[in-house]
């Protein structure tokens, strides 16, 4: 009688919990983000050897030594780059990328962009505190109008970047905000992530104690995150406030702020569809922020679209049917041009 083979041990966090010594500020938000990830990674029931985590330069790009999977610590603003090269050659991979506002809006922005209009099928998780962290407290690409720093002294005077807004702009098929402090919402936007089949990105609001302590204390605080967040859901309308009394509804093209009794929304309120497959509504949400408006987090965005990899090996394989492979005749080309010796030695003089 043959034997059957027993079933792997079930993964748990602590298998996903590296040897390596966090070295991040104490208070800082990605250990929440660490956390956070390394324990929704066993739910996926996908082997440790099957996961690559990629990442740039910047605070967050230690994140590969923490995760016990393979990884890959690149150089500033190329983890994209490199995460497409590893998930072409080996599609069967979960590729992580995790980056910081200041590694891939700034330097690395087009690998960026252009990893989202291609829907690759990698996770970006983009770590945004407003500022340089590691380079000791300069401006980022997302720093706010007026945000003092060691560059600008007397305030910033350059409009921040929206990483929702870029993603979005470049057509990425999922698109997600969520922030360090909100376990449970961090948690499900990841395996959202997870289970998208295409480039995924998450924008996580990540709290800097060190050089930008409490930039984000007026959307994460339990006091009155309510009236100052959105809660994106599919299907159901634009609703906030404690008393779930406020909603957002559209004036021609211009957003705006009305209150009705509680659980009687007007039919004017915008509904929420992450479906839909034009993106300019969920371009236009992401463009919401405090203090005028509440700041939406959630899927703005999940579509479903043909992988770049998918795409790519269809056409390798179409081109092998359609001809016989040559080597030498792909090198030369359809078209060659030969140089006279004559020509050659005449130049040569």
């Amino acid at each position: 009688m043959a034997e059957t083979k027993a079933a792997p041990p079930a993964l748990t966090r602590k298998d996903f919990i590296s040897d390596q010594i966090v070295r991040w500020c104490p208070g800082c938000g990605d250990f929440a983000i660490l956390a956070q990830t390394q324990k929704f990674l066993p739910t996926l029931n996908i082997p440790r050897e099957k996961f690559v985590f990629i990442s740039g330069i910047g605070c967050a790009a230690r994140f590969p030594y923490y995760v016990d999977t393979y990884g890959f610590h690149s150089i500033h603003g190329r983890a994209p780059a490199i995460a497409t090269g590893v998930k072409c050659a080996n599609p069967d991979l979960s590729v992580w990328v995790v980056t910081g506002d200041g590694d891939s809006l700034s330097i690395g922005t087009n690998h960026l962009i252009h990893a989202l209009r291609r829907n690759i099928g990698i996770n970006i998780l983009l770590f945004n505190n407003e500022v340089y962290g590691l380079t000791k407290g300069q401006t980022s690409p997302t720093s706010r109008m007026g945000t003092k720093t060691k560059s600008t002294p007397y305030g910033s005077i350059q409009e921040p970047m929206i990483p929702v807004s870029i993603a979005l702009a470049a057509e990425a098929t999922f698109v997600a905000r969520t922030f360090d402090t909100n376990l449970d919402h961090l948690s499900e936007m990841l395996l959202r992530a997870a289970r998208h089949k295409g480039t995924a990105f998450i924008e996580i609001l990540q709290n800097c104690k060190v050089f930008n302590d409490g930039a984000f204390a007026d959307i994460t605080e339990r006091s009155h995150r309510e009236e100052t967040t959105l809660t994106l859901s599919h299907g159901k309308p634009l609703v906030f406030g404690k008393e779930k009394n406020k909603g957002i509804r559209l004036r021609g093209y211009v957003p705006e702020i009305v209150e009705f009794e509680p659980g009687r929304a007007p039919p004017e309120i915008l509904v929420h569809d992450e479906k839909h497959p034009d993106s300019s509504l969920a371009y236009l949400l992401s463009k919401l922020y405090t203090p005028k408006f509440p700041v939406p987090i959630g899927v703005f965005r999940d579509v479903e679209r043909p992988t770049y990899e998918e795409l790519m090996r269809q056409q390798i394989e179409a081109v092998k049917k359609s001809r016989p492979a040559d080597l030498q005749a792909l090198i030369a080309g359809a078209e060659t041009w030969q140089v006279p010796a004559e020509r050659d030695a005449e130049e040569g003089a």
